[in-house]
């Protein structure tokens, strides 16, 4: 559950119960410790400074559901942080399904017509919103080829993931199927869904990597294999996030929050994590013969930056490969 579901909403009659009157309220949110989320409905600034993306753009749609005459519906990037997505910016909308055709989209609701099949709508934390499959489909038909296979992929970890090493392709599969079945047969970017959710993998553990697997494809490289097990030290196993298995290398994707997030997950100081990473992948190139390549966010900006990148290391696509993908392709 995302943290937009856990902060607050307060209206006009609970702050008044506080012993807020209305100028009291109007002072407050003039000095900006509240903030105004619709009319009469507000949060506590400070609440709303941690918050991501994702965060706040649940906590948007829920302030609508607040106060909306006729209980919404919330479909694509809203639907898709409700079930715990990513989202790689914010449009500053919230996005909503119209299935009788109610037209229209204002400055903050951005209004979608479509026809909600059964089971294609679901509730997380008292919220409506399309069902997992059908937000993935709806992401895919709609929004780039990066936000789509990061959604995507992320559904897809919430479905077949299991634990390094177990990933339940049968259960994938099942949920692409979901995702295909609400897609209609002439509708909008059919063909780009049906793309997106072929190359789809929920092995892919956050959207760096997913966007990264776009770049190489665009590149030439083989589809990788991802979070692959190379045998550590004294019975351990390390997990490399990608295998350039077409050209024998090892990829690694490093977000920024990366070290920060190990170095607390393991109560250790950001400098051991990195130590130990330098250890890590010491070992890798040593028992595997492979070069190890790290990239970051700037390095996956497009398709040259990468490229250039890799070939820094010596690391170039095989060309002559028979099937090279195209830069559009998109099966695994």
């Amino acid at each position: 559950m995302t943290n937009g579901f856990l902060v607050p909403l307060r209206r006009r009659r609970d702050l008044m119960a506080l012993g807020f009157d209305s100028r009291r309220i109007r002072r407050e949110v003039e000095s900006g410790r509240l903030t105004v989320l619709r009319r009469g409905l507000f949060a506590r600034t400070s609440e709303l400074e941690p918050l991501t993306v994702e965060d706040r753009t649940v906590l948007r749609a829920r302030a609508y559901s607040a106060i909306a005459a006729i209980r919404p519906i919330f479909a694509g990037r809203t639907a898709a942080a409700m079930h715990g997505l990513p989202l790689l910016s914010d449009d500053g909308k919230t996005h909503v399904i119209s299935p009788n055709g109610r037209p229209g989209s204002g400055y903050e609701i951005a209004r979608h017509r479509g026809q909600l099949g059964d089971g294609d709508v679901t509730e997380v934390q008292g919220v409506l919103c399309t069902s997992l499959p059908r937000t993935i489909a709806d992401i895919a038909r709609m929004e780039s080829e990066e936000l789509a296979v990061s959604v995507a992929d992320a559904g897809l970890r919430q479905a077949a993931y299991r634990s390094p090493g177990a990933y339940d392709l049968a259960a994938a599969e099942a949920l692409k199927e979901a995702a295909r079945a609400t897609l209609l047969p002439h509708g909008a970017g059919r063909a780009q869904a049906r793309r997106v959710l072929d190359f789809a993998d929920g092995r892919a553990q956050l959207p760096g990597e997913s966007i990264s697997r776009i770049r190489l494809i665009e590149l030439g490289f083989a589809v990788p294999s991802l979070q692959v097990p190379v045998r550590g030290p004294r019975g351990r196993v390390y997990w490399v996030d990608f295998g350039l298995d077409d050209v024998g290398a090892w990829g690694e994707f490093d977000g920024k929050a990366k070290y920060r997030e190990l170095a607390s997950a393991e109560k250790k100081s950001a400098a051991d994590i990195v130590a130990e990473e330098k250890a890590r992948e010491d070992w890798i190139r040593g028992v595997t013969k492979r070069p190890v390549v790290r990239w970051g966010w700037a390095d996956i900006a497009d398709a040259a930056t990468l490229g250039r990148r890799l070939a820094a290391f010596g690391i170039r696509p095989n060309h002559s490969r028979p099937g090279a993908p195209r830069a559009d392709a998109a099966s695994p």
